[in-house]
């Protein structure tokens, strides 16, 4: 099995579509669509971002279980895009202090 009919599975692409969504919810909150909660709660920005890493750490890790073992060379380039995808998408708040 090649990287690119691996990456058809829906758990390779499903958390790289994830960070995705959470980088679309940072900028939508940085151009002001989304406005930050004026009674000083955190907001639902940050609540979905912090279920977002729950969630991406249990696809990452179901992911890993069941393909390193069958296709290490190919799962291990998918798992590094995974993992890069979720280091782009922590990156905002890293640098902007969110």
């Amino acid at each position: 099995m090649s990287t690119t009919s691996l990456l058809k599975r829906p758990s390779a692409w499903i958390p790289v579509l994830l960070s995705c969504a959470m980088l679309g919810m940072f900028w939508m909150y940085a151009t002001g669509i989304i406005k930050p909660d004026p009674t000083g709660d955190e907001g639902t920005a940050a609540h979905l971002f912090q279920i977002w890493l729950v969630i991406e750490v249990f696809l990452i890790a179901f992911f890993a279980i069941t393909w390193l073992p069958r296709n290490p060379k190919d799962a291990s380039l998918v798992l590094f895009l995974q993992v890069s995808s979720v280091f782009m998408g922590c990156f905002p708040v890293w640098y902007f202090h969110l």
